[in-house]
């Protein structure tokens, strides 16, 4: 019986006390929660890239005799580029914008096969562009959208049949129009990776007779040219440190 009244005793002793000890005790605030870094795109950077592309040529005759007059053919070409590129970006929210330039070299070429009675052969050779780049940025991934100016150096050359007559071999420096899309991924704080597509636009040339035919006996025609092209790439990207959001 002594037992029992003395824990009672000593249970309702503590019950009155907790409320009193707690009261001393100091009070802390919740640690709000951390969330993973978040990347930030914003900063310049420089890269390498390369890759293979495809072009569409339209040449047309449109001068010639009978039978030949308005003659016109498609041909393709194909073949390996490489090149640098430097460029600035803005990140605000979830959006990433930019301006970005480059310079390749390109080796893609092809022919009509003798189509008009001489070959005709298109060689891009070197090109660069100057873009505006808009992007979607969802931590360290983006998808991006680019489009601009470009400009290249397409090599023709005519040879025909005759010996006697030999090559008429012409260079065309041409400004056009480029657009395309890409996604790019940050492999380290400064380290991005990327993959692109990009379409170019030249635009037409031309090579005229002298009076009547061209240097080497064809016949006057002009080629319209564009290209396809996908690259990988890597940039290294200066500053624009991760920041930590709560």
């Amino acid at each position: 019986m002594k037992r029992i009244l003395l824990t009672t005793v000593s249970l309702g002793v503590l019950g009155f006390a907790a409320p009193a000890l707690a009261a001393d005790l100091p009070m802390y605030a919740k640690a709000p929660a951390i969330v993973a870094p978040a990347y930030d795109w914003s900063g310049f950077y420089v890269g390498v890239f390369g890759g293979y592309g495809y072009g569409n040529h339209n040449l047309n005759n449109a001068l010639g005799p009978a039978g030949f007059a308005n003659f016109t053919v498609n041909y393709s070409s194909q073949g390996g580029l490489g090149g640098g590129e430097a460029g600035y970006n803005v990140q605000s929210g979830n959006l990433v914008f930019g301006v970005e330039g480059d310079f390749s070299w390109f080796d893609i070429k092809g022919n009509d096969n003798f189509a008009l009675g001489s070959n005709d052969a298109t060689d891009l050779r070197w090109g660069g562009t100057l873009r505006a780049r808009g992007g979607i940025a969802v931590d360290r991934l983006m998808l991006f959208f680019t489009g601009g100016w470009a400009y290249g150096d397409l090599r023709h050359t005519n040879t025909n049949t005759d010996p006697a007559l030999g090559i008429d071999q012409f260079d065309n420096h041409r400004s056009g129009l480029t657009a395309g899309a890409g996604i790019a991924y940050a492999i380290t704080n400064n380290l991005i990776g990327k993959f692109e597509y990009r379409y170019y636009d030249f635009g037409t040339y031309a090579r005229a007779g002298v009076p009547a035919l061209t240097p080497n006996g064809a016949l006057p025609f002009n080629v319209a040219n564009t290209y396809s092209v996908v690259t990988l790439g890597l940039d290294y990207k200066f500053g624009g440190p991760v920041v930590a959001k709560y």
